[in-house]
């Protein structure tokens, strides 16, 4: 019904879906909230249902929409789950199913990943999902076929 809402790469949930003066609005898991739903956060939604569902990860380790200063601007990302060090354990950049995923935005998170020092990175429209690790050496990714499975 709604255009946000298209078939994603990422295991069916139970999506819960509200109205608010003409808005469509859909349940945070980790804000605890209803949020707008835009295409960008139909994606995040599946993310962290993944991330806990699918992963494991507890949903107290995962922070939504964070500030960040990175060279003295204000950035924010999208996902990040947290280690029991606090450190940042797995990065993840959400794009709009219609944005396809090229150097730029590999571009734009590994520049994150220099400010937040995260182990992992995800990047995903939804439909294409990418993930890695960043070789601390030179700089280059290294591409994975998934993410790991939370461990304590």
């Amino acid at each position: 019904s709604n255009l946000c809402m298209q078939e994603l790469n990422f295991p069916p949930y139970p999506i819960r879906l509200k109205n608010s003066e003409n808005k469509p609005l859909i349940w945070d898991l980790i804000r605890k909230k209803y949020v707008v739903l835009t295409p960008e956060e139909w994606v995040r939604q599946h993310v962290l249902h993944y991330l806990t569902q699918a992963l494991n990860y507890p949903m107290r380790h995962i922070q939504v929409e964070r500030s960040f200063q990175l060279f003295g601007t204000s950035k924010r990302f999208d996902v990040a789950v947290y280690g029991l060090d606090g450190t940042i354990k797995i990065l993840v950049e959400c794009k709009a199913p219609s944005v396809p995923i090229n150097q730029d935005t590999f571009d734009q998170i590994a520049r994150y990943q220099l400010a937040l020092q995260s182990s992992f990175l995800m990047v995903t429209n939804g439909l294409n999902h990418y993930f890695c690790v960043l070789n601390q050496v030179d700089g280059g990714y290294q591409f994975l076929p998934e993410l790991p499975v939370y461990a304590l």
